[in-house]
Order: structure tokens, then C-alpha cells, then sequence
């Protein structure tokens, strides 16, 4: 079993600043989905940061990120800063998210401003 979470996903994507380290593991994307989907915020940005340090940048799918983004939003809804960084994301890599990230934007904007807004996606009313 890998350390982090990110040295999983270092083996299984590769690294655009590392070598690949040599590991005598199974490597599906399945096992790397399901560690991902139970870390916790910290280790979730530790990887991206590590293995993304730029927004355009790194070997994590487009995929990957967005699902990274969105499990650590869930576990950390308040925390306008990552709101920001989650919405650049999105808008680097495409423009099917848009609506989103300036959702997400919005939210962050409300957030500091002391106001809250309904979640992404929440439903209004009865």
C-alpha cells in the first residue's frame, strides 16, 4: 500500500516534476478512486498542490482534479480561499464549468462578505 495519497496517485499518473518511483504495486484507477474518495481535505490538497503546483500544469486528469476539488469543498464549505482556487481550476480546464466556478466565486464573495448563500446545486423552498 502506497504512504499518502499522493505517492499513490504519483504512481499511477506520473509526476511532471518527479521521477516516478519504482513500485512493485497493482496500479488501478479504481483503488486510487476509492483512497481518494475517503481522504481527508488535507491529504486531497497535499496531492494537488504537490502534484499540481500550477493550475495548468501537472499529469492528474482533468477528472481527477475536479472530483479532488469537489470532496474537499464538501468537507470544507466555509473557506473562501478554496472556494477561488477550485473555480480557477475549472476555468482552466475547460469551459463546461464555467457556471460553476463563478458559483463558486459567488460563494466566496458572499462568504467574506458575512452572508450565506445555498450551496451549489442545493435545492430552495419546501
Amino acid at each position: 500500500m502506497h504512504s499518502t495519497l499522493t505517492e499513490h496517485a504519483r504512481c499511477l499518473y506520473g509526476d511532471e516534476y518527479r521521477p516516478v518511483p519504482e513500485c512493485d504495486l497493482e496500479h488501478r484507477e479504481h483503488y486510487f478512486v476509492e483512497e481518494l474518495t475517503f481522504a481527508d481535505a488535507d491529504a486531497i490538497l497535499a496531492m494537488l498542490r504537490e502534484l499540481c503546483p500550477y493550475t495548468a500544469d501537472g499529469h492528474l486528469p482533468v477528472w481527477v482534479r475536479n472530483l479532488a476539488y469537489r470532496l474537499v469543498l464538501l468537507q470544507r464549505p466555509d473557506e473562501p480561499a478554496l472556494m477561488r482556487e477550485a473555480a480557477e481550476n475549472l476555468w482552466s480546464h475547460g469551459p463546461d464549468w464555467d457556471g460553476i466556478a463563478a458559483g463558486l466565486v459567488r460563494r466566496a464573495d458572499a462568504l467574506e462578505a458575512g452572508r450565506s448563500t445555498p450551496q451549489a446545486g442545493a435545492r430552495r423552498g419546501p
